[in-house]
């Protein structure tokens, strides 16, 4: 009999949602936090520039409303964005309290930044290591909390619904209700079964998918995948942001270039030393980063060259240094200074706009599901995020979910009949060899077909082949001993599916989905977003 758990709340993910919420509810609850590295790895520990809020005396919530209304190009819900700007201030405060050492300027007042497709400085940031500083204060308060227990190195394989009662009901009731996940001790091979009135999926985005990416290497869209396999909407996943400058070098990894150093006065330049901004747009390198993005993609394209420039040599030295101490140390690594040096750039992959759905308090269309943070699609950010307002979105989604959490009575159906996790599943080593290849195919394939620019015959192009990739490996799942590398790759391959998906059903170019099929955007398709379920049903049928 495998290891059982049973706690007031489950929550799935370590980055600034599933912490701030964790610490919202664990006066009252109990909690069990599972992430499948250390608390500290997730994309919020990676995040440079800083959380979008008005502070200023020049800054209005209306014209933060309006900003993200603007790179949304259509598609936020303007409820969700008043919210979300409104409720912001706040949290940011109720951080300082925690002890988050954000920079102040010299009146000791917060130091506020700009990044692209901000018509005011509005971004609140600890230098540039925002994400690591908040995650750290987080991440220590989680510790201490005597409610609270963290299990590390445990990955998420399922949610827990009526698809696993031992004896399901035909037809599955229109109310799918979640009781907890199936989980992986990564350390002892053992899947361990975790029972929860309320389960909250907090667990990043989905980089990985592509080749080049900002995430680190476990944002493999586990959240997502989990709730749409357990019935969950999903929506807009054809919405990828790509970074427009990451460090193009042989011996980094794909290191985020944050968006503030354009903020800052950086420059582009292309392989001839020309600023070629001004060609694409009227804000040049502080437009969104969609257009930036797509304008670095023509310029390589049209000259052949590997990567286009940021150029801060004009800027003040010290001043720089000082600004983003962590670009700067990371650059001097490959022997760049970036005071005295051009600093070779290229788009990656770099947030998911799109996830399950979630109302404004957080909750899926799954009973006791709640989604925050780049899992969920809330209607902020539309068909682009606008800088710096995905850790206000993690945090005030967290805030209200929790709010809804404490709200509740807890008069919830009692766990049924679940089945066991089956365990009889063997270890195929020697097929195992073939099938790992599929992670670098599906990456590859995403990179190449479903990047920054894409065609019809593109997508339909990778999505005869994902779903082979897609095929394979659920066959494969089904008959071998869970281990995290074929989790994430049966994740990966989902996403990948679901993203190609929802490209060819959005028959325009809007935001972050451009298609030379349909350059335009299309006016019937404003405030309509792509919305999936039952992928999985549907492709079995075919």
């Amino acid at each position: 009999m495998s290891t059982q758990h049973e706690t007031d709340v489950l929550v799935i993910g370590s980055g600034i949602a599933g912490l701030y919420y964790t610490l919202k509810v664990a006066g009252q609850h109990t909690v069990s936090l599972v992430t499948k590295k250390e608390t500290v790895e997730s994309n919020t520990n990676y995040a440079q520039g800083g959380i979008a809020s008005v502070f200023s005396d020049e800054d209005t919530f209306q014209m933060h409303v309006q900003d993200t209304l603007q790179a949304g190009a259509g598609l936020c819900h303007p409820d969700i964005v008043e919210i979300v700007v409104k409720e912001g201030p706040a949290l940011v405060r109720d951080l300082l309290g925690m002890g988050v050492a954000f920079t102040t300027a010299n009146d000791m007042a917060l130091h506020l930044g700009r990044e692209g497709g901000h018509s005011r400085h509005r971004i609140v940031h600890a230098k540039d290591y925002t994400g690591r500083e908040v995650e750290r204060v987080l991440v220590d308060a989680v510790r201490r909390h005597p409610n609270v227990t963290v299990y590390e190195d445990h990955i998420a394989i399922d949610l827990i619904t009526q698809h696993n009662l031992r004896e399901r009901p035909r037809p599955l009731p229109k109310e799918i209700h979640c009781w907890g996940a199936y989980v992986l001790d990564k350390t002892s091979g053992e899947v361990e079964s975790f029972f929860a009135h309320n389960t909250v999926i907090t667990a990043g985005g989905c980089g990985q998918v592509y080749l080049h990416t900002t995430n680190p290497a476990i944002a493999t869209g586990d959240g997502i995948a989990m709730a749409y396999r357990a019935g969950a909407t999903v929506a807009n996943m054809e919405f990828i942001q790509f970074h427009p400058t990451t460090l193009y070098h042989p011996l980094a990894r794909s290191f985020l270039i944050s968006e503030a150093v354009r903020g800052f006065g950086a420059i582009l330049l292309n392989g001839n030393g020309e600023r070629f901004m001004e060609r694409y747009d009227d804000r040049m390198e502080l437009a969104p980063r969609d257009i930036v993005a797509r304008a670095i993609d023509g310029e390589l394209k049209r000259s052949g060259e590997e990567c286009v420039y940021l150029d801060l040599r004009h800027l003040g030295a010290d001043e720089t240094r000082n600004s983003f101490p962590s670009i700067y140390r990371k650059c001097l690594e490959v022997n760049i200074d970036m005071t005295k040096d051009l600093i070779p750039v290229v788009p990656a992959a770099h947030y998911t706009c799109g996830g399950v759905v979630t109302d404004e308090y957080g909750r899926s269309s799954v009973r006791a599901l709640y989604v925050a943070g780049e899992s969920a699609m809330t209607g902020l950010h539309g068909a682009n995020r606008l800088a710096s307002n995905s850790l206000l979105e993690a945090l005030v989604f967290a805030n209200r979910a929790a709010q809804s959490t404490l709200r509740s009575s807890f008069q919830v159906p009692p766990v049924p009949d679940i089945a066991e996790w089956d365990d009889s599943a063997t270890d195929n080593n020697e097929e195992w060899v073939l099938v790992s290849h599929n992670r670098k195919e599906v990456r590859t394939l995403m990179w190449d077909y479903v990047g920054i620019v894409r065609s019809s015959l593109r997508l339909q192009r990778a999505q005869r082949r994902i779903r082979l990739l897609w095929s394979e490996v659920e066959d494969f799942y089904k008959r071998t001993r869970v281990t995290e590398e074929l989790i994430q790759l049966r994740n990966i391959t989902l996403l990948a599916a679901l993203i190609i998906e929802s490209g060819l059903r959005r028959k325009e170019s809007r935001g972050l989905h451009y298609t030379t099929d349909y350059p335009d955007p299309d006016p019937a398709l404003e405030q309509q977003d792509t919305m999936l379920s039952n992928f999985q049903r549907d492709t079995d049928e075919t």
